[in-house]
């Protein structure tokens, strides 16, 4: 009985792996494709896309880096991806504390209206939203197109909080009160500390949306200059869509940054959505 419990056993973690290794290939494989055809010619990829380079290419990375723009479209990614991670995470602590424990009367009604916002496409305000930025002359301006990010990313975010605060005991804010906390000293001091892993995947969630995104960016970021790498790439299409090679090196450039921060930070995120859960 034990021999055959222990043989289900074995089987079932052989099925699991082997389950695992396949959408791990299937994840992992048009990366490495990429990648290789990025040291490739044109003429190579073409011929033959799934062989492996006969010589490295590192003009492609070059060419990709001046045409793409991207040394000026990363750092206008950074600015913008800091800033609505800045925005979203203050105001989302702010509310998440708030709504965790009904401080306030009408928090069932303030968490209905985030869940609807939540339903509604952006693309029901891009016009109302571009004749204000307009008529305030904010077109092309990043920490006001950061606002919008930041309006978009809001409710999940708010969710999420609201969920880690939940986990919080009230004998930590009780402590703290009777020590003569005010609200500011409980939620940095006491609160903060304990509520970071939640921080920390909210931050990355956002992140990876601001710095992929493209329809909102594409509309208010008008102008080369104002480019993110995202539309600095996208841009590369029409003129170099021809040469696989030039945009296949342009793609690693674009992914790579992205690729590198979420293999940091992947030990905390997955922590924190864990321990976030826990209650809802």
């Amino acid at each position: 009985m034990a021999a055959s419990s222990k043989s289900k056993k074995i089987t079932s973690n052989v099925v699991v792996h082997v389950v695992l290794l396949l959408l791990a290939f299937i994840c992992l494989a048009p990366i490495v494709l990429v990648v290789f055809n990025s040291f490739k010619e044109n003429s190579e990829i073409v011929r033959n896309p799934l062989a492996l380079p006969n010589i490295l290419h590192l003009e492609n990375y070059i060419s990709a880096w001046t045409t793409g723009q991207f040394a000026k479209g990363f750092w206008n990614s950074i600015q913008l991806t800091g800033i609505t991670i800045i925005i979203v995470l203050v105001c989302s602590t702010l509310a998440g504390y708030v709504l965790s424990g009904k401080r306030i009367k009408g928090s069932g009604g303030v968490l209905l209206y985030f869940m609807m916002a939540m339903t509604v496409p952006i693309q029901l305000f891009l016009f109302p939203l571009y004749y204000a930025f307009a008529k305030l002359n904010l077109i092309g301006n990043i920490p006001a197109t950061s606002l919008i990010l930041a309006a978009v990313q809001m409710p999940l975010a708010v969710f999420l909080m609201r969920t880690f605060f939940l986990n919080v005991p009230k004998e930590l804010e009780e402590a703290a009160r009777i020590d003569g906390a005010s609200t500011a000293q409980v939620i940095w001091n006491v609160m903060r500390p304990v509520v970071s892993p939640g921080l920390i995947t909210v931050g990355v969630l956002v992140g990876l949306q601001a710095w992929n995104e493209y329809l909102i960016s594409s509309t208010f970021l008008q102008g080369e200059k104002n480019f993110t790498a995202t539309l600095g790439f996208l841009s590369m299409n029409g003129s170099y869509g021809a040469n696989m090679g030039l945009l296949m090196a342009a793609a690693v450039i674009l992914i790579g940054p992205v690729i590198i921060f979420f293999l940091i930070m992947q030990k905390y995120f997955v922590d924190g959505m864990v321990s976030g859960a826990v209650k809802g």
